[in-house]
């Protein structure tokens, strides 16, 4: 196959402004749809860039933007609507922009007098409740979630916005990422920062199984949830910035990567209202430093496991085997690259000054490290400790409580034609945390994702699906009724097509052969959005 030229123009639509579609339509379908599949593909993104005059500036800044597409006895129908958050509302109200969000800073307001303005840049600004990275569980309801404090819960079938819960008047955390684990009891783990006197810490948080009597009560419930262990920072004045963490059967792992959050910076610019992605910054001389959390029981290992300088994103799977924890996931080595993606980087024009852009980004791989659990005085130093039979990853004792490792990586040659490999997913409902072989994911040969691959990671071999002008999204896995294989079911994509106006479509897979069953056209743009999930129908 050869790779679109890239004198493609249209590429600025995938972060244009959508408009919702409150009431559900119906979609045209090609090919056939599995009429075992019966539920919701929820997908969440930014999907409004201005308000007013006013425009954002940063692609995260964009108002949260709902979708789902309900698939029922082989049709299909879509609907959207933007999250009602206070930052959407305030913004509307006001008809231009009022709180500030992660590339954005809100200017104050035109009508106050200097000294009103000049008090009001001393206030510290309310972190947003934009939620537009996730679709997330917790105790049975429905949430979306960014990386502050603050989710929305919200109806998986109307869409509508319900109320704003803040992390914080739970448990001692002020913030939590967009990307938990669940564990089979219905248990939600997911990480957020503290700080304090003592310094700075990297929460573990555990939200406990719904019980049975809460599905009666219309509200909020994060009751139960606990911190089962706070890292202390390896830098407390540079913290550093994370997306996610890893989660195996017994066994948690938090990655502190050289992405680093300049604190002293951050209460400056809060004052000086500057914008928040100036404060973090890639120092490669920290390294990366692997915790290990004993999952059930929330001890920290005392080991430091250590690795050059590396920064992830989306975590693959990971796993226990023999003594070693297997750890899979996707980075990159050059952290520069989370500033850039501004909209004025991604709308630049097609051909010349896309590619220089596109050239410039760091190509996310996957890759494996493993992780020797039994490291004890015994052990001994400056020997690979990995006897897992073909496996290139190393880790060595280098000192009586570290080991360093180095990652093997996770794909051949064949997947660089393809450029860089993100949003990976896998059967996560029965093969998360333990041994599996199949993983799904985005190819970006370009900017945008432009092709769907799935990989074997047990021969690394690839199945591609890519056809130029057409740019796919996550791709979820939905498994088919009594499944016996792990890649027994299908894979759902939304495909935007910046050429053709509103001709969008939900892509269905077959996730064995990874060729196209049937597809479900949408009479709709939709701008590119971030993360989804399946929500089964009983």
């Amino acid at each position: 196959e050869s790779l679109p030229s890239s004198k493609e123009t249209h590429l600025e639509h995938l972060v244009q402004s959508g408009e919702e579609t409150p009431e559900p339509i119906p979609t045209t379908i090609k090919g056939s749809i599995p009429t075992w599949i019966n539920g919701s593909f929820l997908r969440n993104g930014p999907g409004k860039f201005e308000f007013g005059e006013d425009k954002y500036i940063h692609w995260f800044d964009g108002m949260a933007m709902m979708h789902r597409f309900h698939i029922h006895d082989g049709s299909v129908t879509y609907s959207s609507r933007f999250l009602r958050s206070d930052s959407y509302v305030q913004n509307l109200e006001k008809n231009r922009i009022v709180v500030s969000e992660f590339g954005t800073v809100a200017s104050p307001d035109p009508c106050q007098s200097i000294f009103a303005r000049f008090f009001s840049y001393f206030q510290t600004p309310q972190p947003t409740d934009n939620a537009n990275v996730n679709f997330v569980k917790y105790k049975g309801d429905y949430y979306v979630s960014t990386e502050t404090n603050y989710m929305r819960r919200v109806d998986p079938q109307s869409l509508e916005t319900k109320e704003k819960v803040d992390w914080s008047q739970y448990i001692a955390v002020n913030s939590a990422t967009a990307h938990p684990h669940y564990d089979r009891e219905g248990a939600t783990y997911n990480m957020g920062n503290s700080y304090g006197r003592n310094g700075f810490f990297y929460n573990i948080i555990r939200v406990p199984p719904p019980e049975d009597k809460s599905a009666l009560e219309d509200s909020a419930d994060l009751r139960g949830a606990e911190v089962i262990c706070s890292i202390p920072a390896d830098e407390p004045r540079k913290p550093s910035y994370y997306h996610s963490f890893v989660m195996s059967e017994n066994y948690i792992v938090f990655i502190e990567q050289p992405i680093k959050l300049n604190l002293l910076k951050f209460m400056l610019y809060k004052i000086q209202g500057k914008s928040f992605h100036n404060i973090l910054s890639w120092e490669p001389q920290y390294g990366t430093v692997f915790h290990l959390v004993h999952r059930r029981t929330g001890k920290k290992s005392p080991v430091k496991y250590r690795a050059a300088p590396m920064f992830t994103l989306h975590q693959i799977n990971a796993y226990e085997d023999n003594g070693f924890l297997v750890m899979d996931m996707c980075c990159g080595d050059d952290g520069v690259v989370i500033g850039e993606f501004t909209l004025e980087n991604l709308r630049r024009e097609s051909g010349q000054a896309m590619d220089e852009f596109y050239n410039s980004l760091c190509r996310n791989l996957p890759r494996r490290y493993v992780l020797p659990l039994n490291v004890d005085e015994n052990t001994p130093l400056d020997e690979n400790l990995i006897t897992l039979h073909d496996c290139k990853a190393t880790a060595m004792k280098t000192n009586p409580e570290e080991v360093y490792m180095t990652h093997e990586e996770l794909h051949d040659d064949q997947l660089l034609q393809y450029g860089g490999l993100e949003f990976p997913q896998i059967n996560y409902a029965k093969y998360n945390g333990k041994p599996y072989r199949y993983m799904y994911a985005c190819g970006f040969g370009h900017v945008f994702a432009d092709s769907l691959l799935k990989m074997d990671v047990h021969t690394k071999e690839l199945k591609v699906w890519r056809y130029p002008g057409l740019y796919p999204s996550e791709p979820v896995f939905v498994a088919s009724p009594g499944a016996a294989e792990e890649d027994d079911g299908v894979v759902l994509s939304v495909v935007v097509t910046p050429r053709k106006e509103k001709s969008t479509f939900l892509l269905i897979l077959d996730a064995r052969t990874f060729t196209e069953l049937g597809r479900a056209e949408v009479p709709v743009n939709i701008p590119c959005g971030t993360h989804g999930v399946f929500n089964e129908m009983g």
